[in-house]
């Protein structure tokens, strides 16, 4: 099934960020990230701190999502959920595990911060598409798959125009955009944008979810 996925991909691939604009594009994310990193270690310490006294140990969640071309990496972010299960042992809904803190975390985008590691490490980019979870590769139509072209990013195009507000449909359709249009200008239009969308907590939680609902894929 992952091979199917990448078989459409590679029949689709378009190397848009490569030669110098890539170039530029990667010293960019890494310089930037670099600078938020020191500039935000403030922030760091306050959040591991809070989270390592209301949730115990680890202080970071760490899951594998598709980077680049589809190929897995690990995800890195502040934990804002308990591991709470039922009595069948089964994890509990998203709304019970979701703390004040992380509520916290969430709303202010502090939760977000150990990305800047995924970006230093080349994972990931400032700005792209979001890293989504590996099981929905193979849900994507040749058109969506396409958002895997280019590097996957800590803010995008659909978290500036709506974030968990609008519907997967619009999202996809904003992040194939976006691979159509990379550039550096539109990139620090994005970032402009996303400082605003924080500073205003827009977007945060989806329609009667406290994060996006599954993806079931297209026309389910």
């Amino acid at each position: 099934m992952l091979g199917d996925y990448h078989s459409i991909l590679q029949t689709a691939i378009c190397e848009r960020q490569s030669g110098l604009s890539a170039c530029v594009k990667r010293c960019f994310d890494r310089a930037a990230a670099m600078m938020i990193l020191i500039l935000s270690a403030p922030l760091w310490l306050a959040a591991a701190i809070a989270i390592r006294c209301s949730l115990g140990a680890p202080v970071l969640f760490r899951q594998e999502r598709p980077g680049y071309e589809g190929r897995p990496f690990t995800l890195l972010k502040f934990r804002s959920m308990r591991d709470a299960r039922d009595s069948d042992g089964v994890v509990l809904p998203d709304a019970a595990r979701l703390t004040r803190l992380g509520r916290l975390l969430r709303s202010t985008s502090i939760d977000e911060l150990p990305q800047l590691l995924n970006v230093l490490r080349g994972e990931m980019s400032l700005v792209g598409p979001r890293p989504l979870l590996m099981e929905y590769l193979d849900r994507y139509t040749p058109e969506q798959a396409r958002r895997q072209e280019v590097m996957p990013g800590i803010t995008g195009l659909a978290q500036v125009n709506g974030r968990n507000e609008i519907g997967w449909e619009e999202k996809f359709a904003l992040d194939v955009w976006y691979v159509d249009h990379w550039g550096l200008l539109l990139d620090m239009r994005i970032i402009a944008s996303t400082l605003r969308s924080v500073i205003l907590r827009r977007g945060i939680y989806s329609q009667d979810h406290v994060t996006m609902p599954e993806y079931p894929g297209s026309g389910k």
